[in-house]
């Protein structure tokens, strides 16, 4: 590597992943759907019923929620925050935390783009003109800050518990917050990732309203396309992913295994416009560089990129020119999953981030669903077709939200790939 990484201080190992997505439900599951390129995106029956100008979406395929979550736990709690409360519990078996941390020690950071404006949404349309007769765990749902809650209560952690509300940055902007506050010394593991369940009618209608969902009815497994010249907007998904976060000497310590190290993070904002990137990609540019800065990283050190690639003109464009800037010309190859999973908003961020981790190990960059020809092709290395074979090398995934919401992380993968870290602290 060129670039030198950053010595001293605390370093922050992954070592537990959990997901529930469109594309599968385990982080193989996930993977494997990924290197094939292969749509989820379908028809919705409600969205058909309420005779919705965009009736597609991509949601999470049938799982058993019983053997996460009570019968009365789940009377209590929304569709984001099962499926959060599902991923964790996956996340945190996969880490096998043994010995557990010190409660005080532990936290829980998680980002949403929506929180429970679905529940209100529901409560609303069936409570609206009895609401003496709502449900009593109304506000509870509600709350922005129940998933994060709920997972602390769960495994009784009590250090810093946040959750984060950066648009569509939100599940990257947790996992980079949940870093700093293991480098800083204030936790020593935590929780972090990011959900929303936005298939709705209320907030789809009001995606479609500004003209950013994509209104192929007729083929939605067609219909999320990341760079390509055809593209008409994005498709909206629902999901969790969390990740567990730990003191790098402290996975060693226990035995862990260790997917690898989030080693670089940053945030900037383009205070331009409340829902289009700045066209340049200057502070997304800048935010790429501030994560790698972080790190310690060149980016010539850099593997490959996933994108925020979210299959509408605007974003992709101003992403594609922030690459070309950060990298000067040489772009590592490119790739999109949302092209599979459709924009799970307040997830999407950290869900790529675990699956980019898991192709930075295994040396596999997915192909972007969909792409035939891009008008990008020319500033940045896209990935058409197959799976790209790469060295493994740190991977650069980057998440931009409305409001001009900048979040990027370098996750470095484990030597090896993904399996035990336990006998030296690799240079």
């Amino acid at each position: 590597m060129t670039g030198a990484h950053r010595s001293g201080g605390v370093r922050v190992a992954v070592t537990g992943i959990g997901v529930k997505s469109p594309a599968g439900t385990t982080p193989d599951e996930v993977f494997a759907t990924l290197l094939a390129a292969r749509s989820t995106a379908a028809v919705v029956p409600e969205l058909v019923e309420r005779g919705m100008a965009v009736r597609f979406a991509c949601v999470v395929p049938p799982f058993d929620t019983d053997a996460y979550i009570s019968r009365r736990e789940a009377r209590q709690i929304d569709r984001p925050t099962a499926l959060v409360l599902c991923a964790a519990a996956d996340a945190v078996a996969d880490a096998s935390l043994s010995p557990g941390p010190a409660p005080e020690r532990a936290g829980v950071q998680l980002g949403t783009g929506v929180g429970g404006l679905a529940s209100m949404e529901a409560t609303t349309r069936d409570h609206g003109e009895r609401p003496s007769a709502m449900p009593v765990h109304t506000v509870p749902r509600t709350m922005a800050n129940s998933a994060a809650c709920r997972i602390a209560m769960r495994y009784g952690f009590r250090g810093d518990c946040t959750t984060y509300a950066t648009a569509c940055a939100s599940g990257t902007t947790a996992i980079g917050e949940a870093a700093r506050r293991i480098r800083y010394g204030e936790l020593d593991v935590a929780v972090a990732g990011g959900v929303d369940a936005p298939v709705t009618p209320v907030i789809m209608g009001g995606f479609h309203r500004l003209r950013a969902l994509s209104v192929r009815n007729d083929a939605p497994e067609r219909a999320s396309r990341p760079f390509d010249a055809d593209r008409d907007g994005f498709v909206i998904g629902e999901g969790a992913a969390v990740l567990v976060l730990e003191r790098w000497d402290r996975a060693l310590a226990r035995g862990a295994r260790i997917y690898g190290e989030v080693a670089g993070y940053a945030s900037t904002c383009d205070a331009f416009h409340i829902v289009a990137p700045r066209p340049d990609g200057e502070p997304a540019s800048r935010c790429m560089r501030g994560a790698l800065a972080d790190a310690g990283y060149a980016p010539a050190d850099i593997g490959h990129i996933n994108a925020h690639g979210t299959s509408t003109i605007l974003n992709d464009q101003s992403e594609a020119r922030a690459i070309a800037r950060c990298f000067d010309g040489h772009s590592p190859p490119v790739t999109a999953m949302k092209g599979v999973t459709g924009h799970l908003v307040g997830g999407s961020g950290a869900l790529e981030a675990a699956l980019s981790l898991l192709c930075a190990n295994r040396g596999l960059v997915p192909p972007v669903a969909n792409l035939r020809s891009s008008p990008e092709a020319g500033l940045v290395d896209l990935v058409v077709g197959a799976p790209r074979a790469v060295a493994p090398a740190p991977v650069l995934s980057n998440s931009f939200g409305f409001g001009g919401q900048n979040s990027c992380l370098v996750l470095a993968p484990a030597p090896g790939g993904d399996r035990p870290a336990t006998t030296r602290d690799p240079a």
